[in-house]
């Protein structure tokens, strides 16, 4: 039996653990804090194939340098992080042309062809998880901003979509209620699911450790366990860890644990906030995404949760005040109360980026036995299924389900 160490526990972690656990790796899975507690825990919980569009695209290089003046925006990059992230972000600019992003979006929907099914698969299964299967709405104040948005979905089409119909005021309100009169246009997306992602994780837990693997907290990882020369596990400041295989999926510190093997990996960290508020009744039917301003609102059973922005400020945890009040004032004017301001537990994530938007899927540069799978940007929930699944074929030495390629984790020259 195989002996797998898998380090990080986050959602994409977990559903790893999952798939090798259930193919019969001896696996041990080890976090420097509390499975599902970090990026995973506080995010929308979105399960969407049809947002598979990476994040650097046509026209972004521009509109990113005017968003960094405004720390409302929903793309922000702190001036004081400039220095230390210009070489990733001159990397990243480079992507931003119409070609790569295309190209980009054909690889990760194709990824995402595995994503309800084995969502399904999971709820078939048994796992216990607040899973809503309700579709996504889009809300537009804007309607240049609407046609625009849903342009995108031409490109669906070979993935089984129907460009969505335009949806006027009148039909919104009929499906919503308390949305303010400056929502004037927006569309549906059927077919979409939406999870509580503490839910998620929680399930992925429980069952990895049926399935006889071990979870342990609060492990730091310092470098490679060798003998004679060869990787055999993993070092820790508790002591080492003996395995045949070694995974990588420490979001957004992944480049910094892969470092200590030898690999240099361009990951950076995209901090992300959500305010979550309880509700007694239920205020909206389906997710909401709020084209405009980037902000995607969830219902939840017992409690509603908004979620955005994208800062780029480095590797850290630290809640940006004017960063949340900035999302709760963006979505102010899509609502007739002021939902966003009521109590609620407040969130800051780190989601990890590859200056090319997409996932790192495969070996470590320069490694037969080290693996990595990081990189999801806002996909971390709806890619985690896909990802276990075809991180288990690889490191057990099968045909991956779709083809995997464009995420070889040494494309870089960095």
């Amino acid at each position: 039996m195989p002996k797998t160490v898998v380090v990080g526990a986050g959602v994409i972690g977990l559903a790893s653990a999952y798939e090798l656990a259930r193919r019969g790796h001896e696996v041990t899975v080890v976090d420097k804090g509390e499975p599902g507690k970090s990026c995973s825990a506080g995010n929308a919980g979105w399960i969407t194939p049809s947002l598979s569009a990476p994040i650097p695209g046509p026209g972004l290089t521009w509109t990113s340098i005017r968003w960094m003046l405004s720390k409302e925006s929903p793309l922000y990059i702190a001036p004081a992080a400039v220095p230390h992230l210009s070489r990733w972000l001159w990397r990243f600019w480079r992507y931003c042309n119409a070609a790569d992003n295309l190209a980009g979006f054909h690889a990760t929907a194709t990824l995402n062809r595995l994503t309800i099914p084995l969502f399904e698969e999971l709820a078939k299964d048994g796992f216990p998880i607040e899973l809503h299967r309700r579709g996504l709405l889009f809300l537009f104040t804007n309607r240049r901003s609407m046609e625009k948005t849903r342009a995108e979905f031409e490109v669906l089409k070979e993935y089984g979509y129907r460009m969505p119909a335009i949806l006027d005021r009148t039909a919104i309100t009929g499906m919503e209620r308390g949305l303010s009169d400056k929502v004037t246009s927006g569309f549906t997306v059927d077919g979409e699911y939406h999870v509580r992602p503490e839910t998620l994780t929680d399930a992925y837990v429980a069952r990895i450790k049926q399935l006889g693997a071990t979870i342990k907290s609060g492990v730091e990882v310092t470098g490679p366990l060798r003998h004679n020369g060869k990787i055999a596990g993993i070092e820790t400041a508790s002591g080492p860890i003996e395995a045949d295989n070694v995974l990588i999926a420490a979001g957004a510190w992944t480049g910094l644990v892969a470092g200590k093997f030898g690999a240099r990996l361009p990951v950076q960290a995209g901090k992300g906030y959500s305010l979550t508020i309880p509700t007694d009744t239920e205020i909206f039917s389906r997710p909401l995404y709020l084209g405009d301003v980037k902000v995607g609102v969830s219902p939840f059973v017992g409690a509603l949760r908004f979620a955005g922005t994208m800062e780029l400020s480095g590797i850290n945890t630290i809640l940006n005040r004017g960063r949340l009040d900035g999302v709760l004032r963006s979505v102010g004017r899509y609502f007739e109360a002021p939902l966003a301001k009521k109590a609620g537990q407040e969130w800051v994530g780190m989601r990890p980026l590859t200056p090319d938007g997409l996932p790192m899927l495969g070996r470590a540069p320069g490694h037969e036995n080290v693996y990595v799978a990081t990189g999801h940007a806002m996909l971390g929930i709806t890619l985690a299924p896909a990802t276990g699944r075809v991180m288990g074929e690889m490191m057990t030495k099968k045909a991956t389900s779709v083809p995997v390629g464009a995420f070889e984790p040494g494309r870089f020259d960095w």
